[in-house]
């Protein structure tokens, strides 16, 4: 079954395909909305969000990737809170949910680990947004330039200019040499 077809069982009343859309997506959504908001629990609270609008969204077509339409709506989320509050949150100290193998790693950040945050909240709001998109998300050049409405080569751009930017933060911290 595709995701598209849980998704249609789920609003059926499938509730075992509600949980394993959930399973499948939930933490990158979380992942995602807190590299982009800066915070872990507004991020739970977006992620949660998504999935009930998923539930009552209409849905024209379903050709295309579910990830892709699944992450625009927190993606949209992320940007509606991230003007809504202040600025300047950050990551550091708080626990991401991951679904890394070890339940050690999900619930213990290295000083590398929260160097790292630090230096992706530290992007201009457009890299960080575009990076969290593709490195956090795992979404295609296209799928992240339909979800922003920018062109392909602007998500290249921004995406090369963050990776060189954390880059030489990390080398400059000594995180890498």
């Amino acid at each position: 079954m595709t995701d598209w077809d849980y998704l249609n069982a789920a609003r059926n009343g499938d509730e075992g395909a509600w949980r394993m859309l959930f399973r499948r997506h939930y933490a990158m959504l979380v992942r995602m909305t807190a590299t982009i908001t800066g915070s872990a629990d507004t991020a739970h609270d977006l992620a949660q969000e998504s999935f009930v609008r998923l539930l009552h969204s209409p849905i024209r077509h379903q050709e295309g990737s579910f990830k892709a339409f699944l992450s625009r709506i927190a993606y949209n989320l992320a940007l509606k809170e991230k003007r809504r509050t202040a600025p300047g949150l950050r990551l550091e100290g708080q626990e991401l949910e991951s679904d890394g193998p070890s339940p050690l790693e999900e619930s213990i950040w290295s000083e590398t680990e929260r160097a790292i945050a630090r230096a992706i909240q530290s992007l201009p709001v457009e890299q960080r947004d575009v990076f969290a998109l593709r490195f956090v998300a795992g979404h295609t050049y296209e799928e992240i330039a339909d979800m922003t409405g920018i062109p392909v080569g602007t998500v290249k751009s921004r995406l090369f200019y963050a990776v060189r930017t954390c880059r030489d933060e990390l080398k400059r911290q000594g995180v890498f040499t």
